[in-house]
């Protein structure tokens, strides 16, 4: 197997919660939370709004993230529709933290192709506290693939 060089973060920094290894910056992210049109993901002018889930809850979309390899790339029917993507692993414990967009069959959800997801319940935050699955129980759902 080779020698592994990760990168090192400064900053408000995601981590994986099995090996603290840095994931992303808190400036990287995109959304947290997005319109139910998922047309303006950060437009100010929709009233309604929800957090983005997965199967283990919330998540957060990034930008970009560093320290992950990217799994086969799959089909996947989401609720906002057909989606192409890759999980993500951690490359410090090899733990599954989420997935990448690589491309989204809808129009509306083309701003999501090349981001990348985070499950909370997988990454500490940047006080290094961790997610409940429990806490995000009762929310609603944005990407999670249907049953």
């Amino acid at each position: 197997m080779g020698r592994l060089f990760l990168i090192t973060l400064e900053g408000n920094i995601y981590s994986c919660k099995h090996c603290h290894t840095h994931l992303g910056l808190a400036d990287h992210i995109i959304s947290k939370l997005y319109t139910i049109s998922g047309m303006y993901p950060h437009s100010a002018f929709h009233s309604f709004l929800q957090t983005f889930q997965c199967r283990h809850g919330r998540a957060y979309l990034f930008d970009r993230v560093v320290n992950v390899t990217l799994g086969e790339k799959e089909e996947r029917m989401m609720l906002t529709g057909m989606h192409s993507v890759v999980d993500i692993f951690c490359v410090g414990c090899g733990s599954i933290v989420g997935w990448k967009y690589e491309a989204a069959q809808e129009k509306s959800q083309k701003y999501k192709e090349g981001k990348f997801i985070l499950e909370r319940f997988k990454i500490l935050s940047p006080d290094g506290s961790s997610y409940s699955i429990i806490q995000d129980a009762q929310l609603g759902g944005s990407d999670t693939d249907e049953p």
